[in-house]
């Protein structure tokens, strides 16, 4: 009898790291133990052996009942032994710190009973990998060799990142909804895009909000999901509406009340994504004034009732998604597999189509399954024609969608299986952060160094990887294609929920009392209880959660037993209320290594942190706090990230593996600080904020920081500044040593008299923000931006009149990168664009003051050469200010639209 499942990789990530604690126990720092270590050798020897039996059943389609269940077991034992390893480790620290332990003799070592207490831990395991190497020869698992068609083929190369192309076919359905929502006609309007999943229903509504953003004076984009946290979606609607940040979460009524009056005089704009039944919609849409403004609103589902409902009030207005066309279906699947329709090889051309067909015109399934064939052999292609044709023969239902994304779950390399699980630690529809996961991951132990790159540079191939198979969806992504968020497809987040739970890998729980009733270990939580406090018990501590090695709360908290869970080592808590979070118990927890608070309330730290020796994250961003005074201490510390108002205690310059720290304040950290900061030769990321309040003081302050700042200028890659004060920087207008492997520098609020010289040694340079007096514009100042060869994203405040024309050059090699141009003016200027300007540009976004506005004469255009600008361009965005700004706003519209038609054009 067989079991038709398949050996996920969460079995993998836990053995990874037994056998690198196993390594540990045999290096130098105990080699007194010789017993001990020698009885370390054989385990590692064991365990070796085992993991390479799991990797070769992580390459099968099905496993049977007993290889299931050695795997189950081999897994259970894994976490359970390497648990005793940390408390044995930990034990031999704690010794070692008070007796000098591991500077002592072996007869020490017998005085102190650890030798004994060692070898009765060590008789224990020994005595459970037995029982598990004789069930392996029991079940002859060596020789194990169910009928598989898998092709074994090596994993892809580490993937530069490439963004997926743009949905195929779009621009006909796009219009429509367009046209549909747009007629003359002021009433409150509702559309409903309705479909099965995968058809593109989100990548649809956010194309026509792109298109049509413009006609309205606001808009906002909001996901719902399954079980929707109705307080908690109102506020982000409230947020991204006003931009304000409401302190905690408000009634439902009081929500509605603020989003109505707020909406009552706009031109508003709102889509309601992924609806799911229309008792949520009863409760949204009391949000929105029928003002009679032309307002509008678009919802998606894939139930056609719930569409019917959104659109009670607007007959006519529900829009049904359809597959794709064959050839926009061949459009896609080829670009994406070949780079082009006309680029496949003869040999894969019958197989390709008839691969295409059973994907139904569904884009999920076809950007899916082109993912997972990209550069492979025709045997590849052989497989997957023969597994899709076991799942259906075309029309996919959403139950075979699951089937098809677990085919491209399966054909992932194990160390993407395991990062990709650990994504189900997250909520439906949650915006996750690239660098939260790439820290996650290390401090769980799934990445490590190899082939000369650090563990930080290792995940980041991963996540780009997954993006590149279409796994996890780009949200926000920079000019420079780096993918800053991500969210996972919910039929996606499906697949990863049920391999987790199989596993025992992640434990999902909206009821923390469920957890009472487990039997079972739980090895990571995700407690998610929107609206309504998680109270974790001292029943739950000491049960089903006492082995517990990563948690993660979404919603209320009220936890305090947490902090007796010694097994821990990452705890992520996004907090939506303005409680305390009281953590000063978390010293006991001795293996975390990553710690995240997101809320608005204070978070309450011991006053010595010190015991936390593996501590490589400390996140509190959003809450003040009171770091602890020997938090210089950490020797693994490497991301230090706290809220604007945070003092940092005396001496952080101890901590030389830093690589971030962010916000550092100018004025509420001592001179000594600031000093320090040039001791921390791995910093990479550095964020500060300065406020003049004193000018003698203010520039005292910043030249040592710029002392400190030239020690360090090897390592740093991104600098960020924000500054209120609106002084000169001309004190930075040299620099000894520039940081010439800077990626993005934004040096907000600040003012430098000229471009200084050193801007032009900044070769890796892609970010560019800060400001200039107007004549620094002049002379050498355009010409060095334009000399940077890198420079993708530029944004320049110019505080003063420039007296001459400014022009953007065009020859030679001037701009080559460049994508994006912001240029702020609230004075006279004149731009000019000579022919072969900026010739990658995509984006133009101006703040000008037509000359001879202020003197009363007639007023000369303040942009000339708009033919001259690249084709590709897409978006134009004028700001045209001063009295006699509506003589030149016709003139630049009718230039505009003759040489870039295609260029979405706005002008204010």
């Amino acid at each position: 009898m067989t079991l038709s499942t398949m050996a996920v990789s969460a079995s993998m990530g836990v053995m990874n790291s037994l056998l690198g604690k196993l390594t540990t126990l045999m290096g130098e720092k105990y080699r007194k133990l010789k017993g001990v270590r020698n009885k370390v050798a054989s385990l590692h020897e064991e365990f070796s052996s085992m993991n390479a039996l799991l990797v070769k059943l992580v390459g099968m389609d099905e496993l049977d009942v007993q290889a299931k269940a050695w795997r189950d077991q081999v897994r259970d034992m894994s976490y359970d032994i390497e648990d005793c390893i940390d408390d044995f480790m930990h034990d031999l620290e704690v010794k070692g710190a008070t007796t000098g332990f591991l500077k002592k003799s072996a007869e020490r070592l017998k005085k102190l009973k650890v030798r004994h207490q060692i070898a009765n831990k060590i008789k224990g395991i020994e005595a459970r990998v037995l029982e598990v190497h004789e069930r392996r020869i029991r079940y002859k698992l060596d020789e194990y060799n169910p009928t598989s068609s898998i092709v074994h083929i090596d994993p892809r190369a580490l993937a530069i990142f490439a963004h997926a192309a743009g949905l195929m076919g779009i621009d006909t359905p796009r219009d429509e909804l367009v046209e549909l929502l747009m007629l003359r006609d002021q009433e409150l309007k509702v559309a409903s895009i309705v479909g099965f999943g995968g058809l593109g229903k989100t990548t649809l509504a956010s194309e026509v909000c792109r298109k049509i953003e413009g006609k309205f004076t606001c808009h906002a984009f909001v996901s719902v999901s399954l079980k929707p946290d109705l307080p908690r979606l109102l506020q982000n609607l409230l947020l991204k509406l006003t931009g304000q940040q409401s302190s905690e979460i408000s009634s439902l009524d009081d929500l509605i009340r603020n989003i109505r009056e707020y909406l009552f005089n706009e031109r508003y704009f709102i889509i309601i994504d992924d609806l799911w039944d229309t008792s949520a919609w009863d409760i949204i849409k009391c949000a929105f004034p029928e003002n009679n403004n032309g307002s509008r609103v678009l919802t998606t589902t894939r139930i056609y009732s719930v569409a019917a409902a959104c659109c009670s009030r607007s007959k006519g207005c529900v829009y049904k998604m359809k597959a794709l066309t064959d050839k926009d279906s061949r459009r896609l699947f080829f670009s994406r597999i070949f780079g082009s329709e006309d680029s496949c090889p003869t040999e894969l051309e019958d197989i390709s189509i008839d691969i295409l067909k059973k994907c139904g015109g569904i884009p999920l399934a076809i950007i899916s399954i082109s993912s997972l064939l990209a550069d492979q052999p025709k045997p590849k292609f052989e497989y997957v024609k023969k597994s899709l044709g076991c799942i259906f023969d075309g029309n996919p239902t959403l139950d075979q969608m699951r089937k098809i994304l677990e085919l491209s779950f399966r054909n992932l390399p194990n160390h993407l299986k395991t990062c990709l699980l650990y994504l189900g630690m997250y909520p439906e529809d949650h915006k996750i952060y690239r660098a939260d996961l790439l820290r996650q991951w290390i401090a769980e132990g799934f990445v490590c160094a190899i082939l000369g790159l650090d563990a930080e540079d290792v995940a980041i191939s991963y996540f780009n990887e997954l993006i590149n198979r279409s796994m996890i969806q780009p949200v926000d992504t920079a000019i420079n294609g780096e993918v800053w968020t991500c969210r996972v497809h919910d039929i996606m987040l499906d697949v990863i929920r049920s391999k987790i739970e199989e596993d025992n890998f992640i434990s999902v729980l909206n009821d923390p009392e469920v957890v009472l009733r487990m039997h079972r270990n739980i090895r990571r939580a995700s407690l998610q209880c929107h609206g309504e406090e998680c109270v974790v018990t001292s029943a739950m501590v000491n049960g089903s959660l006492s082995k517990v090695r990563s948690v993660y709360v979404f919603g209320g908290f009220s936890c305090q037993s947490l902090m007796m869970l010694k097994y821990v080592r990452v705890l992520h808590l996004e907090i939506n209320k303005r409680d305390v979070v009281d953590l000063t118990g978390i010293s006991r927890l001795f293996l975390l290594r990553y710690l995240k608070v997101v809320g608005r309330g204070r978070v309450d730290l011991p006053s010595r942190i010190g015991k936390l020796q593996q501590l490589e994250t400390l996140e509190l961003r959003n809450s003040a706090c009171k770091l602890p005074s020997d938090i210089a201490s950490l020797p693994l510390l490497l991301h230090l990230i706290v809220h604007k108002d945070t003092v940092f205690p005396d001496g952080i310059g101890r901590l030389r593996h830093v690589r971030t720290v962010r916000f550092f304040d100018l004025w509420k950290n001592s001179v000594e600080n600031i000093e320090g900061l040039g001791d921390m030769s791995s910093l990479r990321d550095f964020k500060f904020q300065w406020s003049e309040k004193d000018l003698v003081e203010g520039a005292k302050r910043m030249d040592v920081l710029r002392f400190s700042l030239e020690r360090i200028s090897g390592s740093l890659m991104t600098l960020r500044m924000s500054y209120s004060g609106g002084g000169l920087l001309d004190g930075w207008s040299t620099f000894s040593s520039p940081p010439i492997h800077l990626r993005e520098m934004r040096m907000k609020g600040c003012m430098f008299s000229t471009i200084p010289n050193w801007f032009g040694q900044l070769r890796d340079l892609q970010t560019l923000y800060f400001n200039v007096r107007g004549a620094g514009l002049m002379d050498d100042g355009v010409a060095i931006l334009a000399g940077l060869p890198s420079l993708v994203y530029l944004d320049v405040l110019a505080t003063k009149p420039v007296e001459e024309r400014v022009h953007i050059p065009g020859s030679g090699m001037a701009f080559r990168a460049l994508k994006v141009f912001e240029f702020w003016c609230d004075h006279n200027v004149l731009l000019t664009f000579e022919a072969g300007a900026m010739p990658m540009l995509k984006k133009l976004f101006l703040v000008l003051k037509p000359s001879g506005c202020e003197s009363g004469g007639s007023a000369e255009c303040p942009v000339d050469g708009v033919e001259h600008l690249p084709a590709g361009l897409r978006e134009v965005k004028l700001m045209i200010r001063g009295e006699r700004s509506e003589a030149v706003k016709p003139s630049l519209k009718i230039a505009f639209e003759e040489h870039h038609p295609g260029a979405a054009l706005e002008i204010k």
